[in-house]
C-alpha cells in the first residue's frame, strides 16, 4: 500500500531552493564556494589576543601567597625528612649491639683507627692538591710555611720508613694469595677429571624402592635417626615428618628427637607431633635434658648414651630444617656393605630458598663450590673431608672408637671427622644424594652462622695440633690435615682476604711508593670468582656483587678466626640459626595426605593425653598469643666503617688520577725549558763524564723523564725538579 505524498515538504523544499539559488546551481563560478568554513579554537589561548590583558592587585596577592605556601610546605618536608633521618640515625647508633659488633671489640676499635688515620692522610692530601704541590713538592730545606714543612717531612717519612714494611707484608699476603688460588686451581682440575671419568662411589648392594614389606627385614640393619633442635618452631613439623615417611622398615628405626629448647611452648608443640606420629606406628622418642650444656655436641652425647643404642648399627643426623627424601637410607646405607672401615656417608645439601634473595643467591654459590668442588675431590681422592654435621650416616663404632661427641669446642661435627680421621677410618661424599634445606635470609643470622663457621676450626686446631702430630697415620695425611685443611683453607684464607684488600689495598693509595700489581687486584680475583661461580652457573649475573659480598664478610670471618685462634670470650658462643619453615615442593607433594588428617589426630590426641592434659592446653594457647617482639634494623657499625675506609681511598685514588693528568700537560709545556736546562748541563760536565756532542741526544727529555728505570730518578722526575741522571753512573746531580 503506497503512501499519499506529502505536499507541505515539497512546497518547503522549493523555498528553499529559491533563497539559496546560489549553492545549488552548478556552475563553475562558484566551486569553489562548495565547502562550508568552521572556526576550531586552539586549547592554548592565542597569548598575543591576551597580552594587553594585565592582572588585578588582588589575584597577584593570591598567586604570590600560594607560591608562598608551596614553597613553605617543601622546607617543611624537607626539614621534617632531615629530622628523621637523624633522629633514626640517633636510635641506632646509641643501641646496643652483640658483644662482636659492639663498640668494646678489640677489630672494630683497629678498624675505628685506621678509618681517622684514613681520613686524615685524605685531608693532607687535599691541601697539596689544592696548594699544587703535586707538580713540585716541596723540601724540607725550603719549605717556608709550617704546612709546607709538615708535607715535605711527611713525603720523607712516607718514603723511608712507612712504605717498604707496607710493600714487605704486601708480598707476604700475594704470596699467600697465589698458594690458595693455586690450591683452587687444583681443586677445579680434580672436580673437571672426576666429571670427565664419571667417577663416583658405588655400593656393592642396592635396595629396592617403594615401601618395604613387612615381612623381608632381615638384610635392613637397624638405624637410629637423630633429630636435635631447640627453640626452632618454624621447622620442627617438617623434618619431623620427613624422616618418618622414609621407606624403611618401622621395626628397624628409631627416630629421636632431641629438643634442647628451652621455651615451654616449643616443647609442647615439638612433644605434641612427636605423640602424634607415634600413634601412626612410627618408633619416635622425645627427649629433652634439664642440664643443657655443650649445645649440639652435648645434645647428641646424651643421646647416645642411651642403653638400646648398643641395638643399633647406624646412625643419621638431621638438623631441624632438614627434610631428606624418602629413599635417603637406601642410598646411603649401601655403601656400608663391604666397606668396614668406611666411617661417615656424606650427603650433599640442597636448598629451598636459594633464588628468596640476594644473600640465598651469594650463599648457593660458595656453598655450591663447597659441596661440589671441595667435598666431592676430597672424597675421591683422600677418603676424608669435613663432616657438615647433618645429612649423613655415621657407623656408630666408628664413632665410639675414637672418642664420640665432645663439648670443647662449636664445631663438634668437625672434631669428630677429625679424629675419626686420625684412628684410620675412611669417609664417603655422595653428591648425587641431595637432602634439602634452608639458607638463612637475613644478613644477621647468616653473619653469626658464618662466625661460627670460622670460629670453631680454629679452636679445634689449636687443640688437636699435638694429636695430629702424635697420630699413627702417615705423614701426607699429618702434611694434608696441618698445611691444607687448617691452615690454607681455614686461616690463611681469612687473614689474606682482610688484610689484602681492605687494609693493605687502601694504604697503598694513600702511599703511592709501596705498589699492587693490576693482576692482584683485578685479574686473578675475577678469575677466582669465575672458579667460584661454576658450579652454580645461573649465578653468574651476580659475580660483581659477589665479589663485593665476599670482601665484606672477609671482615667477620677474620675477627671469628682471631677470636677462636687466641681463645677470646665469644668464640664459644653458639647461636640457632634463624630460620622461616620453608618446604620443597617435593616436601609439599609428600605431605599431601598426611595433611588432612593431622589437624583432627592432633586435636584428638591433645584433649585425651594424659601427659599435657587442659593445663598444659591452656598454656599453650596463652604463650601462643603472645605478642610478638618487633624487629628494627640494625647498624652494621663494622662494616660500615670498611666501606668509608674504601670510600676514602676511593677519594685518594681519584685525585692521584686528576695529579697524574695535570702533570703530563705540566711536562708537555715546559719541555723545551727542560731540554735547554739538561744540554747546558751536559755541556757544563762534559769533561767529567764523557759524553761527546753527539751523544747529547741520548739526554732529551725523553729519557730522563720515561726512559730511566731507577726509581729516585723517576720520582724526581715525576717531581719536575731540575735533575739529571747520568749515563754511566745513574747518579743524581744538582742542576
Amino acid at each position: 500500500m503506497s503512501r499519499e505524498p506529502n505536499y507541505e515538504f515539497q512546497e518547503w523544499w522549493n523555498k528553499q531552493r529559491e533563497k539559496n539559488h546560489d549553492f545549488f546551481t552548478n556552475d563553475s563560478n562558484n566551486a569553489n564556494k562548495g565547502f562550508l568554513t568552521v572556526e576550531i579554537r586552539s586549547l592554548n589561548p592565542d597569548l598575543t589576543t591576551e597580552k594587553d590583558r594585565s592582572r588585578s592587585a588582588r589575584q597577584l596577592s593570591w598567586i604570590c601567597l600560594l607560591r608562598f605556601q608551596q614553597l613553605a610546605n617543601s622546607l617543611a618536608w624537607i626539614t621534617n625528612s632531615f629530622l628523621l633521618l637523624l633522629r633514626t640515625a640517633n636510635r641506632r647508633i646509641s643501641a646496643a649491639d652483640s658483644p662482636s659488633d659492639s663498640s668494646a671489640s678489640r677489630l672494630y676499635r683497629i678498624i675505628k683507627f685506621f678509618l681517622f688515620l684514613v681520613v686524615l692522610l685524605l685531608c693532607v692530601e687535599l691541601v697539596a692538591y689544592f696548594k699544587g704541590w703535586h707538580f713540585s713538592p716541596p723540601s724540607a730545606a725550603s719549605a717556608e710555611a709550617a704546612v709546607e714543612l709538615f708535607y715535605a717531612l711527611w713525603l720523607e717519612i712516607r718514603a723511608d720508613y712507612l712504605a717498604p714494611p707496607l710493600q714487605s707484608l704486601a708480598n707476604v699476603c700475594i704470596v699467600l694469595f697465589l698458594i690458595q688460588s693455586m690450591d683452587r686451581v687444583l681443586l677445579m682440575l680434580g672436580c673437571l677429571w672426576i666429571k670427565i671419568r664419571r667417577i663416583k662411589p658405588t655400593a656393592s648392594m642396592e635396595y629396592p624402592m617403594g615401601r618395604v614389606e613387612t615381612g623381608n627385614v632381615d638384610d635392613y640393619p637397624m638405624v637410629l635417626v637423630q633429630i636435635p633442635m631447640c627453640n626452632e618452631k618454624e621447622v620442627y613439623q617438617q623434618s619431623i615428618a620427613a624422616v618418618c615417611i622414609m621407606d624403611w622398615p618401622k621395626e628397624r628405626m628409631l627416630v629421636q628427637v632431641l629438643d634442647d629448647s628451652d621455651e615451654l611452648d616449643a616443647q609442647n608443640l615439638i612433644q605434641a607431633e612427636v605423640q602424634k606420629w607415634h600413634q601412626k606406628g612410627v618408633h619416635i622418642l622425645y627427649r629433652h635434658r634439664l642440664i643443657r650444656s655443650g649445645y649440639k655436641a652435648g645434645n647428641l652425647k646424651s643421646a647416645m648414651s642411651c642403653d638400646y643404642i648398643k641395638n643399633y648399627e647406624f646412625v643419621a643426623i638431621f638438623d631441624a630444617d632438614f627434610q631428606p627424601a624418602p629413599d635417603f637410607l637406601k642410598k646411603t646405607i649401601p655403601h656400608f656393605r663391604g666397606n668396614d672401615d668406611l666411617a661417615l656417608v656424606q650427603a650433599r645439601w640442597a636448598f629451598v630458598n636459594k633464588d628468596e634473595n640476594l644473600l640465598t643467591r651469594l650463599q648457593n654459590i660458595n656453598l655450591s663450590f663447597h659441596f661440589e668442588v671441595e667435598q666431592q675431590v676430597n672424597g675421591v681422592f683422600i677418603n676424608f673431608f669435613g663432616f657438615n654435621g647433618t645429612a649423613g650416616v655415621w657407623r656408630i663404632n666408628a664413632l665410639e672408637d675414637c672418642g664420640g661427641w665432645l663439648e670443647r669446642t662449636t664445631v663438634e661435627d668437625m672434631d669428630i671427622a677429625v679424629r675419626a680421621h686420625l684412628c684410620g677410618w675412611k669417609f664417603v661424599y655422595l653428591n648425587d644424594v641431595k637432602c634439602y634445606c634452608e639458607l638463612p635470609e637475613s644478613y644477621e643470622a647468616y653473619k653469626k652462622q658464618q662466625y661460627r663457621w670460622h670460629s670453631g676450626p680454629m679452636q679445634l686446631f689449636r687443640l688437636c695440633f699435638l694429636d695430629i702430630l702424635h697420630s699413627k697415620v702417615n705423614k701426607a695425611k699429618k702434611a694434608n690435615l696441618i698445611f691444607l685443611f687448617f691452615l690454607l683453607r681455614k686461616l690463611i684464607l681469612p687473614f689474606y682476604s682482610f688484610t689484602l684488600f681492605c687494609i693493605i689495598l687502601p694504604l697503598t693509595i694513600f702511599l703511592p711508593e709501596a705498589e699492587l700489581p693490576a693482576w692482584v687486584v683485578c685479574y686473578v680475583p675475577g678469575i677466582m670468582s669465575v672458579l667460584n661461580i661454576l658450579p652454580a652457573p645461573r649465578s653468574f649475573p651476580f659475580i660483581v656483587p659477589y665479589l663485593l659480598f665476599e670482601n665484606t664478610m672477609s671482615v667477620t670471618k677474620f675477627n671469628a678466626m682471631i677470636s677462636g685462634l687466641f681463645r677470646l670470650g665469644n668464640s664459644y658462643e653458639w647461636i640457632v640459626t634463624k630460620k622461616l619453615g620453608r618446604s620443597s615442593e617435593a616436601d609439599l607433594v609428600a605431605f599431601e595426605n598426611e595433611s588432612d588428617s593431622s589437624v583432627t589426630e592432633t586435636t584428638s590426641f591433645l584433649r585425651s593425653s594424659s601427659d599435657s592434659g587442659l593445663e598444659e592446653l591452656s598454656k599453650l594457647e596463652v604463650t601462643s598469643r603472645r605478642s610478638v617482639k618487633t624487629k628494627r634494623n640494625r647498624l652494621y657499625r663494622m662494616e660500615l666503617t670498611l666501606a668509608f675506609i674504601l670510600l676514602s681511598a676511593a677519594g685518594r685514588s681519584l685525585l692521584s688520577a686528576q695529579g697524574e693528568l695535570t702533570v703530563g700537560h705540566y711536562r708537555c709545556h715546559l719541555e723545551s725549558e727542560l731540554q735547554v736546562t739538561l744540554t747546558q748541563h751536559l755541556l757544563t760536565n762534559n769533561s767529567n763524564f764523557g759524553v761527546t756532542g753527539s751523544g747529547l741526544k741520548q739526554f732529551s727529555i725523553g729519557h730522563s723523564l720515561y726512559g730511566c728505570q731507577n726509581a729516585n730518578c723517576e720520582a724526581t722526575c715525576h717531581w719536575l725538579k731540575y735533575k739529571v741522571c747520568t749515563k754511566q753512573k745513574g747518579i743524581f746531580e744538582e742542576d
